[in-house]
């Protein structure tokens, strides 16, 4: 599946314009964090932005979000190792993370709302208007973002990543997207 057969199939599942958007930030972080590592940045990139295809469908019953997206992957030919890391992102199913890309898709979605919630706080509600020591403060401050869990975004050392590497990747990707989001 090429990138914009994936990005069709996610406008066509998902209609909120902040998951969308939440799905670009994703992509963008996941083909970030795949050229530091080495990896694939296209299959990373599609199950940053495909990882929550299902949401519309599952957000009254977050039991069955990311099994229901899961399966539609599959059903579209899509890689196993992408469906499967689309699958064990909902720390819900209690399945191991098993591959790099399980663990920073994992890592990667509590994330992608820090750094959104971030820049909103600020005057200019820009991106470009945080840093990682920005990031590091909120972080450290339980009631900010209460949604973006820092257990899990601290789980980034299982990729082999200090919170402050992991913020920065995270950032440089999404400030390059900047546009798209309307940040």
């Amino acid at each position: 599946m090429t990138r914009e057969e994936a990005f069709q199939l996610l406008k066509k599942h998902l209609k909120t314009k902040n998951l969308i958007k939440h799905s670009l930030a994703m992509e963008a972080v996941m083909r970030r964090l795949a050229r530091h590592f080495g990896e694939d940045e296209e299959k990373w990139g599609l199950a940053g932005l495909l990882h929550d295809i299902d949401y519309d469908r599952t957000k009254d019953s977050p039991e069955r979000h990311s099994l229901e997206g899961a399966e539609l992957l599959a059903e579209h030919g899509l890689p196993e190792d992408v469906v499967y890391a689309v699958k064990v992102h909902n720390e819900a199913h209690g399945l191991p993370r098993r591959s790099l890309m399980d663990k920073a898709l994992y890592a990667t979605d509590p994330l992608t709302g820090l750094i959104v919630a971030a820049a909103l706080i600020k005057p200019e509600k820009k991106l470009s208007a945080i840093d990682v020591n920005f990031l590091k403060n909120r972080f450290g401050e339980k009631s900010f973002a209460r949604g973006a869990n820092r257990e899990i975004i601290a789980s980034c050392t299982e990729m082999g990543l200090e919170l402050e590497e992991f913020m920065a990747l995270g950032l440089e990707a999404m400030q390059s997207i900047a546009g798209e989001m309307g940040l």
